[in-house]
C-alpha cells in the first residue's frame, strides 16, 4: 500500500475549526502521514492555544510565526518560509481551508513546487472583489488539484471560472463537523452564568471587517445602533482586536459607556462562542462562518455586509443580509424581538460528516 503524506495548513481561528475534523479523519488512515503547519497569520498566541486546546488539535509539527501585516508583507513572508519546509517535508499534498492570506500563499508555492493542492470550502463567491479573501479564494480555486465545496451553488462559480468540474466534490461543510462534534461540550460551560446573562434573552454580536470598523461614519453608526439594541436587551459583543482601536480612534468608547446593556468583553475561546451562539437570541456579525454556524443551530442571524460567499445561509437558512442599512439592521432585529425572525432548514450534507467524505476521496484515489 502507497503512503501518502499531506500538509495541512492554518492561519487565522477560522481554520482551526476547518481542520481539526480533518486531521481526526486522517489519524484513522495508517498509510496517511499527515503534517500540521501554522503559519502564524493570526498572532495571539493565547486565543490560538485555546482553540487548539478546545478542539483537540495535536500541537503543530510546524510554527511559522509571521505575524500581522499589510496583504503583501504577511503572504510573502508565509511563501518564504513555507517554500523552505516544503523542501524539506516533500509531501505529496498541501491542503488549505478557506480564505486567509495563508491559504493562496501555501498554494502558490505547492503548486509551483510541483505538489498537488486541496483547497477545503471551495468555490464560494461574494462577487466583491474589494474583499481580500474573494481575491484568495478564486486564486486557490484556479491552482487546487481537489475542490472541496459546502454548497451546491459552487459548481456554477468554478464552471464559470473555466475550471474542470472533474476536479470538484460536493462534500458538505467541515466548520459544521467541528460544531456538532462539539455542541453538546459547549453547552456545559458557565459562560453565561459568568456573563449574567439568561438563554434566548441577549443578542451576541461580532463586527471585524474593514468596511464596517474602519470607516467612522460606518462604525458609529454600528456602534450607535447597537446602543439602541441594548435598551431592550443585553447586546454581548466580544471585541476583536481592531475594532476595539478603531472605536478608540472614533471617540466612541464615551459613547458605550451610557449603554450598560452593551457589553464589550473580551475575545472568547471556541467552545464559550459556541455556548453563547446556540443561547442567543440572534446574532449580529460581518464573519463568514457564523452565518454557517447560526443556520445550524437555528439561531437568527442578521449579517452586516452587502453580500455573502455563503449564499445558502440566505436562501435556505436563519440568515439575513441587510447591507450596512442600519435602520433595515434595526427592523430586522425588532423583527426577531417579536418573534418574528426568519425560520431557517439545514443545508444538503451539513450533517457532521464532510472531513469523512474528503479523506475517503483523497484515499481512494490516491493512496490505494
Amino acid at each position: 500500500m502507497s503512503k501518502l503524506k499531506i500538509i495541512n495548513v492554518v492561519g487565522a481561528r477560522p481554520n482551526f475549526m476547518k481542520i481539526a475534523p480533518i486531521v481526526d479523519e486522517m489519524r484513522k488512515y495508517a498509510g496517511l502521514e499527515q503534517f500540521l503547519l501554522h503559519t502564524g497569520q493570526h498572532y495571539d498566541h493565547k486565543m490560538s492555544d485555546l482553540f487548539f486546546n478546545h478542539l483537540g488539535l495535536p500541537k503543530p509539527d510546524c510554527y511559522l510565526g509571521v505575524g500581522s501585516g499589510g496583504h503583501g508583507l504577511q503572504t510573502g513572508k508565509v511563501m518564504i518560509e513555507f517554500e523552505e519546509v516544503v523542501k524539506k517535508e516533500k509531501p505529496d499534498f498541501v491542503l488549505v481551508v478557506g480564505d486567509v492570506n495563508s491559504t493562496i500563499a501555501c498554494s502558490l508555492v505547492a503548486v509551483k513546487m510541483g505538489v498537488k493542492v486541496v483547497h477545503v470550502e471551495a468555490g464560494l463567491r461574494s462577487f466583491d472583489r474589494t474583499m481580500p479573501e474573494e481575491i484568495n479564494r478564486i486564486l486557490t480555486d484556479q491552482i487546487s488539484d481537489y475542490l472541496f465545496l459546502t454548497e451546491k451553488s459552487a459548481f456554477k462559480n468554478l464552471e464559470k471560472e473555466g475550471i474542470d468540474s472533474a476536479k470538484a466534490h460536493f462534500v458538505g461543510n467541515v466548520m459544521i463537523d467541528s460544531l456538532l462534534k462539539h455542541r453538546e461540550k459547549a453547552a456545559t460551560l458557565p459562560i453565561l452564568e459568568e456573563l449574567e446573562i439568561e438563554p434566548r434573552n441577549f443578542a451576541l454580536v461580532t463586527l471585524h471587517r474593514p468596511a464596517n470598523v474602519d470607516d467612522p461614519v460606518v462604525c458609529t453608526n454600528l456602534i450607535k445602533t447597537l446602543c439602541t439594541i441594548s435598551e431592550k436587551l443585553p447586546v454581548i459583543f466580544p471585541v476583536h482586536p481592531r475594532t476595539r482601536k478603531q472605536m478608540s480612534v472614533f471617540g466612541l468608547d464615551e459613547v458605550v459607556a451610557k449603554y450598560p446593556n452593551l457589553r464589550l468583553i473580551e475575545p472568547m475561546g471556541y467552545l464559550d462562542f459556541l455556548k453563547c451562539t446556540d443561547n442567543a437570541k440572534f446574532v449580529l456579525t460581518d464573519s463568514g462562518g457564523i452565518q454557517e454556524e447560526t443556520t445550524v443551530l437555528g439561531v437568527p442571524c442578521i449579517t452586516a455586509r452587502d453580500n455573502t460567499e455563503r449564499p445558502i445561509t440566505a436562501e435556505i437558512g436563519t440568515n439575513v443580509i441587510v447591507g450596512r442599512d442600519t435602520d433595515r439592521l434595526l427592523a430586522e432585529a425588532n423583527k426577531i424581538l417579536a418573534g418574528e425572525g426568519k425560520k431557517g432548514e439545514v443545508p444538503e450534507l451539513w450533517d457532521g460528516k464532510a472531513a469523512e467524505r474528503i479523506v475517503k476521496i483523497l484515499w481512494e484515489r490516491e493512496g490505494e
